[in-house]
């Protein structure tokens, strides 16, 4: 009776696997939000920035809504607000925080872009910036991304001298690698053809005549008959 029972379970453990696949397979294909490889990125006081942000759908979308949003230890706010109708117009801005933030991003082609240009940076403006995107065609799924930034006083100079000596080590040791697998095969060749020269002289002088000592194969010198 168990083994029935068991058997009457595992379609309905099919059915639910599969119905779980059927729901989970629009939102492994939904909108997706990126602001690049980089999750930090840094900037000189007084300089500006672009700070990086596209989406992307498979569904498509309509009338989808994207906002910028600042979050430091002491703040919280939004700085731009807009609106893409469709695929063929360019990014709308409902509301901006600063006349220092601009939209740089467009939509056209296939863009998808929704930058935002900070301009006359502060120390202040350190801090996480996210990237919200909201598409009615998900049933208003939202989406985002992050990306911290820090303004500095100058950018560092990145020393490379021990990335070069590391690369100088390794380059000699794979060039030594190389070189030691060509002698290799450069021994292995010359012993090869003095083991073939040696060879071919003992089949030489195995047909050679030997009337002394008389070994078989070998000729008989003649003599001229000896006169009585």
């Amino acid at each position: 009776m168990s083994g029935a029972g068991d058997r009457g379970k595992a379609p309905a453990r099919w059915l639910g696997t599969g119905l779980l696949g059927v729901f989970l397979l629009p939102v492994a294909l939904s909108l997706e939000v990126s602001v690049g490889k980089a999750t930090t990125i840094y900037a000189v006081n007084g300089t500006e920035i672009l700070l990086p942000c596209t989406f992307s759908s498979c569904f498509g979308f309509e009338n989808l809504r994207f906002w910028w949003t600042y979050n430091a230890s002491d703040s919280y706010r939004k700085l731009i607000e807009g609106l893409v109708k469709n695929e063929k117009s360019d990014p709308k801005v409902m509301l901006k925080d600063n006349d220092r933030i601009s939209l740089e991003g467009t939509t056209k082609e296939k863009m998808n872009n929704i930058s935002i240009l900070l301009r006359s940076l502060e120390f202040s403006d350190t801090g996480k910036y996210t990237c919200h995107v909201k598409n009615p065609k998900e049933k208003d799924f939202q989406h985002q991304a992050t990306i911290f930034l820090q303004v500095v006083d100058k950018l560092e100079e990145v020393d490379n001298t021990v990335t070069l000596i590391i690369l100088a080590v390794v380059g000699g040791v794979i060039g030594l690698l190389v070189f030691i697998l060509l002698l290799k095969k450069f021994i292995a060749f010359i012993l090869k053809k003095t083991r073939e020269k040696k060879k071919e002289c003992l089949v030489s002088s195995s047909g050679n005549d030997n009337t002394e000592n008389g070994l078989p194969g070998s000729k008989a010198e003649e003599k001229p008959p000896t006169k009585v």
